[in-house]
């Protein structure tokens, strides 16, 4: 099977699931925004009596922030409702709730989804990733920023306050007009809200209770990001290998949690699902995965098998699979044995353990 009747024949079995469902996406919002806001308040009238009682509280409502980013995300992709204005009204509003600028957000995104795994159209809308020739030919100063960069502590802590506080405040170099009011108008709707909340509340009740909320929902939502592209054997190819359906199935994982943890994320999980056919709303994810025995083969990767992904750093064109900087020591020592009786061998690949 060609690869345009591949996408055909799969797009064609997805398809039904990209109906979208009124009664289900509004019932979504108020089951995701009425909790969070009345968790929000818990948070607050908790800290009279104790900080120990309110975290466990931020920590909910942290998750369903992220639940919250989910219906955004949604709009971005005009999925949620049927209508592009209500898409655009709701996921300005939501975007104000989850820091996230909604056109800037929908362009690069939209960038993500073509381009995901191609290894000559990296950089926007993406996570940084070398392959381990790049990496051997890096400056040391660039080495240096990217061992940083896929630091775990650094992509989890550090980058929640980079991206949703810091980069997301400010446009792209070719933003657009609509992009540019967009983004300002985000940032004018979060002073008016946040400054709101310190009249009411004051500042230190307002931090007591947004900062826990913001890092659960930012490390949560890079974590889910970071860990459905970088998997074990996942896919990467140049140009001129790369292909959507490919990229899209075997590109993305299948992230099975618990069905608490999967309700919260909105069915994220289904990541293989998304990127196939994004126009399909998350609560039909499920059903779309479900329904096509192919897209069932994707790779499956639970919370406890996830967390090997912490260790991958750069990825080996070779074995078509990532090895952590530790590997790639085993890769230097290798080649720099010198070969007796025959033409140097190419750099080895080495397998992630």
């Amino acid at each position: 099977m060609n690869k345009s009747n591949r996408l055909s024949d799969l797009k064609k079995n997805v398809a039904p699931y990209e109906e979208i469902d009124m009664k289900s996406s509004v019932r979504q919002l108020i089951n995701t925004l009425l909790p969070l806001a009345l968790l929000w308040y818990g948070a607050y009238l908790s800290l009279s009596v104790s900080y120990w009682l309110t975290l466990p509280i931020t920590i909910i409502a942290g998750g369903f922030l992220v639940r919250t980013f989910i219906i955004f995300h949604d709009c971005c992709h005009q999925s949620f409702f049927k209508s592009r204005l209500a898409n655009e009204i709701l996921g300005t509003i939501t975007g104000v709730l989850t820091l996230c600028p909604y056109q800037q957000w929908k362009n690069t995104h939209s960038i993500h989804h073509a381009t995901s795994s191609n290894l000559d159209k990296r950089g926007v809308g993406d996570m940084w990733l070398l392959t381990i020739d790049e990496y051997m030919a890096a400056s040391a100063w660039t080495k240096f920023v990217y061992r940083m960069y896929r630091n775990p502590f650094m992509m989890l802590v550090i980058g929640p306050i980079y991206i949703f506080l810091v980069a997301y405040r400010f446009n792209r170099k070719d933003a657009r007009r609509k992009e540019r009011i967009s983004t300002y108008v985000t940032n004018v709707a979060l002073v008016g809200l946040y400054g709101l909340l310190i009249w009411a509340i004051g500042w230190q009740a307002f931090l007591l209770v947004q900062l826990p909320i913001f890092f659960v929902s930012g490390m949560l939502g890079i974590w889910l990001f970071y860990v459905q592209h970088q998997f074990e054997h996942s896919y990467f190819e140049h140009d001129e290998e790369w292909e959507y359906v490919n990229a899209a199935v075997e590109g993305s994982s299948y992230y099975k949690l618990p069905k608490i943890l999967q309700w919260i994320t909105g069915n994220i999980g289904f990541h293989h699902v998304h990127h196939l056919s994004p126009k399909v709303p998350n609560y039909n994810l499920e059903k779309a995965h479900e329904a096509t025995p192919p897209l069932q083969k994707a790779t499956t990767i639970t919370i406890r098998t996830s967390l090997k992904s912490l260790r991958f750093r750069l990825w080996d064109e070779r074995s078509k699979t990532f090895i952590s900087f530790k590997e790639l020591k085993e890769v230097k020592e290798v080649q720099r044995k010198p070969t007796v009786g025959h033409n140097p061998s190419p750099l080895p690949s080495v397998q992630a353990k």
